[in-house]
């Protein structure tokens, strides 16, 4: 059973002045796991965490992960630009390029960013945007095929398909570009990869571990460029189902430092740091979407209309992502009622839950839609000239915060040329 960080009383004074739907931000939830991550890994020095942006690029969390010493991981402009409003500078942000425009690596530049190449050949282009190659740069890498773990030892598969990915490059390119790029002048380099998403194995950090440290070694011995940096990157992810167990970051961290020393020690690499750009993990549970019901529908199945649609949050309807949702002040109702959440789009897949189990639920009814802290809000759209929701920030102090206002007709309109 998943358990809301705010009660129904707090919602109910929430919502009094900030009208459903908007989403909820817990600072004290954020913080504390920003420390655990941190801690996890003290024994790196200068472990740094890179947020990544694109996951909730909201000024005030950038600014609270910030307090926790994170960097950020960018991946456009405007992320660049947040990045710069928000504080951050030189190597506090790291670029990781993808399809990248010549002016995101002159910004990426002009603010010190650390650049990771996703392409080999980013090395000329790069050179060519900003008239220099910088000292420090980091390479993608792409091992191809599929990833997996086999069966975990929390009992189930960890795979994904780097074949399929677009990003990053093989491992003979990896070779090829730092050479090129130690050539043009850089002088320390760092490795990047991300082979699976939103995996809650403990296994799954240490295993990608061991696969850049291995590599880092290879590619030092070969090119003689001096590895500096490994990037563990993202995957690391959340228990949606409530079922699943969170990821031991303490373990996680335990076992990243084995595999550190069993590799990079004895290959006289024991000044590398590690960084890692997580999202998910970050930030997820520490997000939930606030709604309330508004219609009840009979006919051939249950359906519940509530004032949040997928312009709030469209990873139901677009990838059939399950999010828990609790029913406010029914947590300890039978679920002996089945119903499909819905919006109000015209598309038949905005659906917050599809023949979900619930207490039974009536108009007026406030729910929570849980760990819509990472890839939620900001990957809200106008479908339907439907207005994104505003999002608050429930401080430790227990007060709360408007950290972005809903956004208005005049806010949709404001780009058309009549």
């Amino acid at each position: 059973m998943k358990t809301p960080f705010v009660t129904k009383a707090q919602l109910e004074e929430i919502a009094a002045k900030y009208p459903t739907p908007f989403h909820l931000y817990d600072e004290k939830g954020m913080r504390a796991n920003a420390r655990g991550l941190n801690q996890a890994f003290a024994w790196n020095r200068s472990f740094r965490e890179y947020f990544a942006v694109k996951a909730t690029p909201t000024p005030a969390i950038l600014k609270v992960l910030k307090s926790e010493g994170c960097g950020v991981d960018c991946s456009s402009l405007t992320e660049l630009m947040l990045a710069e409003k928000c504080g951050f500078q030189g190597h506090e942000i790291m670029f990781t390029s993808n399809n990248t425009l010549a002016e995101e690596f002159q910004l990426a530049h002009r603010l010190g960013a650390i650049i990771n190449l996703d392409d080999i050949t980013h090395v000329d282009f790069l050179e060519q945007s900003i008239g220099c190659i910088p000292e420090t740069v980091f390479c993608r890498y792409n091992p191809g095929g599929v990833f997996t773990l086999g069966e975990s030892k929390e009992g189930f598969q960890v795979m994904d398909t780097p074949g399929e990915a677009k990003y990053g490059m093989t491992r003979a390119q990896l070779t090829e570009a730092f050479r090129a790029l130690k050539g043009k002048g850089a002088r320390h380099f760092g490795l990047h990869a991300f082979l699976a998403s939103n995996t809650i194995s403990n296994e799954y950090y240490p295993e990608l571990a061991g696969i850049l440290f291995r590599l880092a070694v290879e590619l030092q011995e070969e090119t003689g460029c001096q590895i500096r940096y490994i990037n563990l990157s993202g995957g690391i992810g959340i228990p949606y189902l409530p079922e699943q167990e969170p990821i031991d970051i303490a373990a996680v961290g335990e076992g990243v430092r084995r595999k550190y020393e069993e590799i990079l020690v004895p290959a006289g690499m024991g000044d590398v740091e590690l960084c890692s750009e997580l999202g998910r993990y970050m930030m997820g549970p520490y997000g939930c979407l606030v709604t309330r019901a508004i219609h009840e529908k009979h006919i051939y199945k249950e359906y519940i209309g509530v004032d949040a649609c997928a312009a709030d949050l469209m990873r139901p309807a677009v990838y059939g992502a399950y999010h828990h949702i609790t029913v406010m002040g029914k947590e300890d109702a039978p679920c002996d009622h089945t119903y499909d959440v819905t919006g109000a789009l015209c598309e038949n897949c905005d659906k917050f839950a599809v023949d979900r189990p619930l207490p039974a639920i009536e108009t007026g009814d406030l729910l929570v839609i849980h760990d819509t802290g990472a890839h939620g809000h900001c990957m809200g759209y106008n479908y339907n000239g439907k207005l994104r929701s505003a999002e608050l920030l429930l401080k430790e102090d227990g007060g709360v915060e408007m950290i972005r206002r809903a956004e208005t007709p005049e806010d949709y309109f404001a780009t058309v040329v009549w």
